[in-house]
């Protein structure tokens, strides 16, 4: 089965000292949700964390979840990218998508992995908002896996999709699901104050 990989080994920096991932989210924390969300969809997972991050690890410690260790994460996306991705299991793709993403269903995972079905003369098949600008999570052909060794930075992996735009095939998903974090504690708060 294609095999998901969740990107977790971000700092969490504009959280002035709390870790977003490990917030509330209805009595778990959010990662912990983000990982049973990726296991529900019947695919490997693959959690990429910051090595010194033992709160994290051991959220995940419970799940049937393979944790990949990223030495380098400070450098960014990129290079969590670069690390994680080639030991994931090969199946004809994979997939990646950001932990912080805290509206993302199920449904919409299972969304972007059926569109490689639907649409087989792509490389990459992204999820989008309903009004389609791009988002998570991206399936990758697994052709392109050779590129992600090159990639640096924090841009993640923008520059390979856009070498592939007019491969790539958007997978409208319900309203901001594909684009929707939350990346300060205001943010947290406004978010919570609306859902009540």
């Amino acid at each position: 089965m294609t095999p998901i990989l969740i990107l977790a080994a971000g700092q969490s920096t504009r959280m002035r000292g709390r870790d977003k991932l490990l917030e509330d989210m209805d009595g778990e924390p959010l990662l912990h949700r983000q990982v049973r969300m990726a296991l529900a969809t019947g695919a490997p997972t693959y959690v990429a964390l910051p090595t010194q991050d033992s709160l994290r690890h051991r959220v995940v410690s419970n799940l049937p979840v393979t944790a990949l260790n990223i030495e380098n994460a400070q450098e960014g996306l990129s290079a969590t990218l670069r690390e994680a991705v080639p030991k994931l299991a090969t199946a004809g793709a994979f997939m990646v998508f950001l932990a912080d993403l805290v509206t993302l269903e199920v449904s919409d995972l299972r969304a972007v992995l059926n569109a490689r079905q639907t649409h087989p003369r792509h490389l990459i098949w992204r999820g989008a908002t309903e009004d389609a600008r791009p988002g998570h999570p991206i399936l990758f052909d697994d052709s392109l896996r050779d590129d992600f060794a090159a990639l640096t930075g924090d841009t993640g992996a923008k520059s390979i999709i856009a070498a592939h735009e007019d491969q790539t095939y958007l997978v409208k998903l319900p309203e901001q699901r594909a684009r929707f974090d939350l990346d300060t504690p205001e943010d947290w708060a406004a978010w919570r104050d609306a859902k009540r």
